[in-house]
């Protein structure tokens, strides 16, 4: 062993200029060289390529790399040529001639690592595949194989079949955002013999966390102008959520005087690239991305990133912060939400196809991002991994909440989860700590359990809201393959048996009485806002008629007749954004001249249409209104 791990030193040395490989990465080269399957789950930047890149050094054959990024290919395989490792990627931007040249070679053993698309791999099994001399498969970001995994992708399912096909070569599966019910996923869907489990910590000490509720958009610029202000010459990145954000804030930030390039799959490939490029080599500050930048991105000096919207899912969020602090210095991230951030991604959640799963995943991002508990603790626990002190670098524990010693209230409900044998949901938890009779309750027996109603003094929504940072801090976790039933930690058996204090920020909001479902505001089960709702949520969120439009699904003509309504029900802030005074002149002088009432149509042929009928019609509720 001690000779195969100087020969391993050796190769990383030679290639890589590294003296000594970072924690597990040497036990995870040293299982695919013994023909075990792995599974490894290691964070961004935490060096997962480099466990099945050297296994490819060792002359036992070709690595097959699979991967659904062809940009990650392309620059892998640059930086392994470039270091001296034959390298190549199999892919359709390949011309005839050169396709068959990446075969040949492969067949006749002259590359040492051959990427390859997931759609590929398929394809390719009887012509290329079985005619090579295979060391291993390497599937990177595995997490898409799994209907549980964020970036869930059908054409990864094919790749179930390696394992009938090449029983005896070794898989490792890899992916850096996975939690605990997607792992188990991988395993079973790569049909995976024995693997051994390979985790390092998630934890980015060196990253500060921090998160705003803004909803307005001109208050994000000022802010993130201040936040640059503060970190002049620094690298980072801007995730946004459409296109145009991209390109809206990168003109808004060049007209301050700083270098800025957006990258979006708008662009042509040329365009990504050269951005890229610039990007890495320093000669932008700031990329202003959607999230299709960063994936494979090795930049090890970037020294902060923002979110201008809210991310889809925790996986999505601590994959890109990851982009920043990779050379371990100290790094910021800063995130924005907003509730019409999250009535987008509501409606993305709708027409995903996966909707259960993704308004489960949304809910927790929003929970994270309204947490009144340490951020990084929160974060950890959504991947399994649990902290027993604040991490002192987040917004929270700068400013932190009053607290009070929750151990009994938490044992309450710990304990009913025990009794119920860890098979119940939130909402029949609830229930049973408040001691509601209800058809369930009595029909599951557990009206006769100890625990029942001992938590009668708090309203369901209190409760919620402590449950949630039980949650939050790793006392249990949900089993969303097991119909969302609750399951307790290590750390909150350790709570039950009196083992651990567990402190809670006090909730001093009003209580309503009422059950709020706190743990997924916008489950089907919850009344969904009417579309009058929607508009005057997002109008009175900063947005303009268009941006509302997008947002809700609807025409301009439907937002300018919400916001007429809304204007003459008093419920409309402001209306400065969606008609000048000069078109509520116009409208008001035709309205008094001609006497026409409160027709819009005839009003807009007086204006000889020069004014759109929506805006005419929200002019004359207003005239109305004045006059009253």
């Amino acid at each position: 062993m001690n000779q195969l791990s100087d020969y391993l030193n050796c190769l990383l040395k030679k290639y890589y200029g590294y003296d000594n490989f970072r924690p597990q990465q040497e036990d995870i080269i040293s299982c695919a060289l013994s023909g075990e399957d792995s599974l490894v789950l290691m964070p961004t930047g935490g060096g997962k390529s480099l466990c099945f890149q050297i296994p490819a050094l060792t002359g036992r054959g070709t690595v097959v790399v699979v991967s659904p990024l062809l940009s990650l290919m392309k620059d892998q395989v640059d930086v392994l040529i470039s270091r001296g490792i034959s390298a190549a990627a199999l892919t359709g931007q390949l011309d005839e001639v050169e396709y068959d040249k990446v075969r040949t070679e492969a067949i006749y053993g002259k590359i040492s690592l051959l990427y390859i698309s997931p759609e590929k791999l398929i394809n390719e099994i009887d012509y290329l595949l079985k005619r090579m001399n295979i060391a291993l498969f390497a599937i990177d970001e595995a997490h898409c194989i799994s209907q549980w995994g964020h970036d869930f992708r059908p054409t990864y399912i094919r790749i179930s079949q390696l394992k009938r096909h090449f029983p005896n070569v070794p898989v490792m599966a890899l992916t850096a955002t996975a939690d605990k019910i997607t792992c188990e996923d991988i395993i079973t869907q790569l049909n995976l013999s024995r693997p051994r489990i390979f985790t390092t910590t998630f934890d980015r000490p060196n990253l500060s966390l921090s998160v705003r509720n803004c909803n307005n958009q001109d208050d994000r610029l000022t802010e993130i102008i201040s936040f640059l202000s503060l970190r002049k010459n620094q690298s980072g990145v801007i995730y946004c959520m459409s296109r145009k954000s991209t390109e809206v804030v990168a003109a808004q930030l060049e007209a301050f005087g700083y270098e800025v390039a957006s990258y979006h799959a708008g662009l042509s490939q040329q365009e990504r690239e050269q951005n890229q490029f610039d990007f890495l080599t320093g000669k932008v500050q700031i990329i202003c991305a959607t999230i299709a930048f960063g994936m494979g991105i090795d930049k090890p000096d970037v020294r902060w990133v923002i979110h201008y919207n809210l991310p889809k899912s925790l996986e999505c969020y601590y994959q890109e912060i990851g982009r920043a602090g990779r050379d371990g210095a100290a790094a910021d991230t800063l995130l924005f939400y907003s509730l019409s951030d999250m009535m987008i991604l509501n409606k993305f959640v709708e027409d995903s196809g996966q909707s259960k799963i993704n308004a489960g995943r949304l809910s927790r991002m929003l929970q994270y991002a309204e947490s009144r508990v340490c951020r990084r603790r929160t974060l950890l626990s959504y991947f399994g991994e649990y902290q027993d002190s604040d991490c002192g670098n987040c917004d929270v524990c700068k400013s932190p909440p009053r607290c009070f010693d929750g151990s009994l209230l938490a044992q309450k409900a710990l304990s009913a989860i025990a009794r119920c044998d860890e098979n119940i949901g939130i909402g029949v938890l609830v229930d049973i700590l408040r001691g509601e009779r209800k058809i369930e309750i009595i029909a599951g027996g557990y009206d006769k359990i100890k625990t029942f109603g001992c938590g009668a003094d708090l309203t369901y929504d209190t409760w919620e809201r402590y449950l949630l940072q039980m949650l939050q801090l790793g006392c249990f976790e949900i089993a969303y393959n097991k119909k969302s039933s609750l399951r307790i930690t290590k750390l909150g058996w350790m709570i039950l048996r009196g083992e651990y204090k567990l402190m809670l920020a006090e909730d001093k909001r009003k209580s309503t009485g009422k059950r709020v479902d706190a743990l997924s505001p916008f489950r089907t089960s919850t009344k969904p806002p009417s579309a009058l709702e929607k508009t005057l949520m997002l109008a009175n969120s900063g947005m303009n008629v268009n941006e509302i439009a997008a947002a809700s699904q609807s025409q301009s003509i439907t937002v300018y007749s919400h916001l007429a309504t809304l204007y003459k029900d008093g419920k409309l802030n402001a209306y400065d954004k969606f008609i000048s005074e000069y078109e509520i002149d116009a409208v008001r002088n035709i309205l008094i001249r001609f006497n026409r009432g409160s027709n819009p149509q005839l009003v807009c042929e007086m204006l000889d249409n020069k004014i759109e009928f929506g805006k005419v019609r929200l002019a004359i509720a207003i005239v109305e209104e004045d006059n009253e």
